[in-house]
């Protein structure tokens, strides 16, 4: 799935227009679906939130059942106020953050570890429960294959090495990553 600058940069500003509304009570500036189709497709989406490279909040939808312009705006709101890791975002912050949005593909399983490539798909574990890494997750640490497994299961609630014990349940994706850092969107 490709987006065009204009498409980011609309999704962009209504992640943050949707932070702002919490404290301003201002409108999120709507679009028209029909110039902006792809922005209506149901597509998994997380909205990152970071304050001087550090992560300050990070939710999104696997799956997705809106269109991807207001899967964005509720991302963005539940990254800024309710990542349980995290305390709310203060207006005093709201200068310093920097959004990242994370667009998914389509799911695919795999029969092999081996098929997994580091920078490129993110995991989804679907074993008791469920959880999910974003492909650049294992660039931004610097992990391999075996690090960002072991990740996976921790992140799952499963121990650490359990993935060397049997092939799991898990699926690769891609995603589309934009920030508003980026030159040119």
């Amino acid at each position: 799935m490709e987006l065009s600058t204009e498409e980011k940069r609309i999704l962009l500003k209504a992640a943050r227009e949707s932070i702002l509304e919490e404290f301003s009570g201002s409108e999120i500036t709507r679009i028209d679906y029909n110039v902006y189709p792809k922005l209506k497709m149901e597509l998994g989406a997380f909205v990152t939130i970071k304050i001087e490279n550090e992560l300050r909040g990070c939710i999104g939808y696997i799956f997705a059942q809106k269109p991807l312009f207001e899967t964005i705006i509720e991302a963005a709101k539940h990254s800024a106020f309710d990542d349980p890791r995290f305390r709310e975002l203060n207006k005093d912050e709201l200068k310093k953050i920097v959004i990242e949005i994370s667009v998914l593909s389509q799911f695919e399983p795999i029969n092999k570890y081996e098929e997994i490539e580091v920078g490129k798909h993110g995991l989804l574990l679907e074993e008791g429960g469920r959880a999910v890494l974003l492909p650049q997750v294992a660039t931004e640490q610097k992990f391999n294959r075996s690090q960002f497994l072991t990740t996976l299961c921790h992140k799952a609630g499963l121990y650490g090495n359990y993935w060397k014990e049997r092939m799991l349940n898990i699926k690769v994706f891609t995603a589309l990553v934009f920030s508003e850092e980026e030159k040119g969107v």
